[in-house]
């Protein structure tokens, strides 16, 4: 889905209008109603709901939502932050088709007398003050109702963005800001909505009828959502065979390290992929043939120090042949003539390959021989190793992971999975998506070696979709998180839970796909 700025999205809606025909007055209608669903099919049991509304267009989404769910029975005071005669255009036909009157608040004061405020205790409220049109600061009467929200203890449903938010910040956010348990949309996320934590709660984006024709963006930017991969994990046909779904072939592993290679492996199995085999020093291979029977292995010369030696890269070479995918790095260690091993598979090479861990260190330093020109090459690096390759420090790395991920995938043409919250896929040409699942439960050793096996089996199975095969992998990875997070908590959780956690998001993920509004948590 892709992200959109204030501007493009005001521009989306004129060319809904102007160029497909849809009135603005049924994108309004439409919106309004998508809000009122959430509110019956989330918080159905709210009987007083209160809506607050601004002048603008906003407003207008508030007047139709009120309008819905006084037709539902509930119990609907709208409260107007405005003089009537200021609303205009659809905003000012929906007030009027209002089945009961507003509250009209004219100042500050009078948001405070004694007949406003009798109005206002409410089991819900609608935060339809300030859409994402407006450029903060906020003040005067709209930053005291927006207090009034945030005093309260009823749940606060934002529609299109909480008031008083910059919907084009991509960080945190200044000033006042109305508090959201939770937040509905319409056609696209703003860049607020991804990076700006406005809620702990679930965004939703409806479908309020614009085409996808029309929704165009400069921003080259994308959250990534089930329904982008849907097809990638649709049921297989009866007639399948392991042959069907490509053959992973990890390499990696060291003495003391061998879980990493392992959890690759078996990762990649559970991902999808037919065939996973584990090639690893000859010494460890007997820890990584007991992690699962699954497992396919072979063993490798190894160096004096149990890492794995630069005379196994003919036999190597020939166990790439006629593999699907090659994963590089788990466990592999920073030995010299180890890593003078990852560069020269790595430059030889012409199957897919993932690189990642010590696999991605043996090229700091010496990222003139990382190329992803003509083939597909995939690196996974956690900040501080984005930080090695691109000769930066980690807080300069986090200080803008997007421009950072952008400029090397550019640079080296391959693709960028830079980790963290919310990991960025990006492509050579700096198309990025963003991910947003997954938790802090997720910072333990092994989860990016679960990762890798999964990137590694999605491209496997998906060939030919070899970008939107990466976003899979991102987002059932911390899918798989978020499952194992309801059972184990942050502070338990392992790497090998999200194995456990997988199947689980991989159901989850195809029910979101068919759901009707895309969602995503705070």
């Amino acid at each position: 889905m892709k992200i959109v700025t204030a501007a493009e999205m005001r521009a989306i809606d004129r060319a809904t209008s102007e160029r497909f025909g849809v009135p603005s007055l049924t994108l309004m209608e439409n919106a309004g109603s998508a809000v009122a669903q959430h509110v019956l099919a989330h918080y159905g049991a709210a009987q007083r709901i209160v809506v607050l509304c601004g002048k603008g267009n906003n407003g207008g989404d508030g007047f139709v939502a009120a309008r819905r769910l006084h037709e539902e029975g509930k119990t609907v005071q709208v409260i107007l932050l405005a003089d009537p005669a200021d609303l205009r255009g659809d905003a000012a036909v929906m007030f009027g088709k209002l089945q009961q009157a507003a509250t009209v608040v004219h100042s500050s004061d009078h948001l405070q007398s004694e007949r406003v405020r009798l109005v206002l205790p409410a089991d819900l409220y609608l935060d339809a003050v300030l859409g994402t049109g407006f450029k903060p600061p906020v003040s005067g009467l709209y930053a005291d109702a927006i207090a009034i929200l945030n005093a309260s203890q009823a749940p606060v449903v934002a529609v299109d963005i909480p008031s008083g938010a910059d919907a084009d910040a991509m960080g945190p956010q200044k000033g006042i800001i109305a508090r959201a348990d939770s937040i509905i949309t319409f056609t696209a996320a703003r860049p607020a909505h991804v990076f700006s934590s406005l809620t702990e709660g679930p965004t939703y984006v409806a479908e309020i009828g614009s085409p996808k024709e029309a929704i165009v963006s400069s921003l080259q930017l994308n959250v990534i959502t089930a329904r982008d991969f849907a097809p990638l994990i649709e049921p297989r046909p009866a007639e399948s065979n392991k042959g069907n779904y490509g053959h992973v072939l990890v390499v990696g592993g060291a003495v003391g390290k061998a879980g990493s290679v392992a959890m690759a492996g078996m990762s990649a199995l559970r991902a999808g992929a037919g065939l996973a085999t584990v090639a690893t020093p000859k010494s460890v291979l007997p820890t990584v043939a007991g992690f699962h029977p699954e497992l396919m292995t072979e063993p490798l010369v190894e160096t004096p120090e149990g890492t794995i030696a630069a005379s196994a890269c003919e036999r190597l070479d020939a166990l790439a042949k006629g593999k699907s995918v090659l994963a590089i790095g788990p466990g592999i260690s920073r030995f010299p003539e180890t890593s003078a091993l990852v560069r020269t598979l790595v430059s030889k090479s012409e199957v897919p390959i993932v690189l990642d861990a010590d696999g991605l260190n043996a090229f700091a330093g010496r990222t003139n021989e990382l190329s992803g020109k003509g083939r597909l090459l995939v690196i996974t690096p956690h900040p501080g190793e984005m930080a090695r390759l691109a000769g930066c420090s980690t807080a300069d790395v986090q200080k803008d992971r997007l421009g950072v991920a952008r400029r090397f995938a550019r640079e080296r043409e391959l693709i960028v999975v830079l980790k963290g919250h919310r990991t960025l896929v990006v492509q050579p040409n700096g198309e990025a998506w963003v991910n947003t699942t997954g938790n802090p439960g997720m910072s333990t050793g092994g989860t990016g070696d679960i990762l890798t096996g999964m990137v590694a089996a999605m491209i496997a199975q998906n060939p030919n979709e070899a970008l939107l095969a990466v976003c899979a992998a991102v987002h059932l990875h911390g899918l798989a998180g978020d499952v194992m997070l309801e059972s184990v908590g942050e502070h338990s959780m392992v790497a090998t839970d999200l194995l456990r956690g997988l199947p689980e998001a991989f159901w989850r993920a195809q029910r979101t796909a068919r759901e009707k509004f895309v969602c995503w948590d705070g």
